[in-house]
């Protein structure tokens, strides 16, 4: 294993096949050689600032009935809310006076954000914070909506693909979800000229080390700008409620490689891993994660926006707790960088 890891840092990328062998066959000494070599990667790259964006979840209502989300539109138990105009603005400046220079709007699909709503909302957080940067996550839309956002000011998006394997992703999405669309968004997303930012989770029902791969493989074909990696965690209310959760050492497992496969990207350390570890967002950042998200959305709606059970959204995952995250970072050799972080090719 310690050949084929070694190949992969060597010429920064392997073949479909070489990643499942990694995958499956990765011992203890191989991952950590290859942690390290992440964590090297990314401080030549971005040194030991870790980006942070402030993140609002400007509402919980979703037409999707995604089998693994807790906003799935089935799901009768999950609260709804959508944030005003108002709410969101004020969350930006509460934001903007912490030092965060990214605002990362996001919200279950739902066509009350409508291209109209949206441009406005954009356009305001631009008047009032011109040097700050507009991230949107909204799922699946018209390529004319994407540029009519782009252009109104919005530069970045989030979407995972969730499975470049097509028979995984039909597994874990309700009929009514295409593959092919999913595909072809995130293609849409990167002609128009958006940061993209993609992804998926590890551990998901159904997922094989075959469909890993396949997902490795994807995003070093796409090159995104951003890519988020964590671990599914089950959610009350939907068909894998039961299922379990995937773990920690292959999630970092397979940070790290992306990190070396796409070495420019901006990659999160997810509240995902945060949730399934007390250690996760230290662990992911010593895998090769750069970017932390403290959440901005009013405490009164926070918990609202339950995709997965126990949703880490306070202390360090929240906007209120940069200190105890400045802390958190500085104990493994790393410090808060308020810099709006835009991708650059090294």
């Amino acid at each position: 294993m310690r050949e084929l890891a070694e190949r992969l840092v060597r010429e920064g990328g392997l073949t479909t096949p070489q990643y499942c062998t990694l995958l499956a066959q990765c011992d203890s000494d191989t991952l950590d050689y290859l942690r390290r070599e992440a964590v090297r990667t990314a401080r030549q790259r971005f040194g030991c600032g870790v980006f942070v964006r402030g993140l609002i979840e400007i509402g919980s209502y979703c037409k999707c009935n995604c089998l693994y989300c807790g906003l799935r539109r089935d799901n009768h138990t999950a609260e709804r809310y959508r944030l005003s105009e108002e709410q969101i603005l004020a969350s930006c400046e509460a934001g903007y006076l912490l030092g965060l220079r990214t605002f990362v709007l996001r919200s279950g699909e739902d066509a009350w954000w409508s291209d109209e709503r949206m441009c406005r909302i954009v356009k305001a957080v631009k008047e009032q914070y011109p040097d700050a940067a507009v991230t949107l996550s909204l799922g699946e839309r018209s390529e004319e909506s994407y540029r009519r956002l782009y252009e109104c000011g919005a530069s970045r998006y989030l979407l995972r693909h969730e499975a470049a394997d097509k028979a995984l992703y039909e597994k874990i999405h309700s009929a009514d979800m295409s593959y092919q669309r999913r595909m072809e968004c995130v293609d849409r997303l990167l002609s128009i000229g958006y940061q993209t930012g993609i992804g998926m989770m590890v551990g998901v029902a159904g997922q094989s080390v075959e469909s890993l791969a396949e997902d490795i493989a994807f995003i070093a074909n796409r090159k995104p700008q951003m890519v988020g990696i964590g671990p599914f965690i089950p959610s009350a209310g939907t068909p894998f409620a039961e299922q379990p959760a995937g773990d920690l050492r292959t999630t970092l497992l397979v940070l790290a490689i992306v990190r070396l496969v796409v070495p420019d990207a901006l990659i999160p350390a997810t509240t995902a891993l945060a949730t399934l570890s007390t250690e996760g967002r230290k662990l992911a950042i010593l895998s090769g994660a750069n970017v932390v998200m403290p959440n901005l959305t009013p405490s009164a709606e926070r918990a609202k926006y339950s995709i997965y059970n126990d949703k880490a959204a306070l202390g360090a995952e929240s906007a209120e707790g940069l200190k105890e995250l400045e802390r958190e970072l500085e104990s493994i050799g790393y410090h808060i960088d308020f810099a709006r972080g835009d991708f650059k090719k090294f």
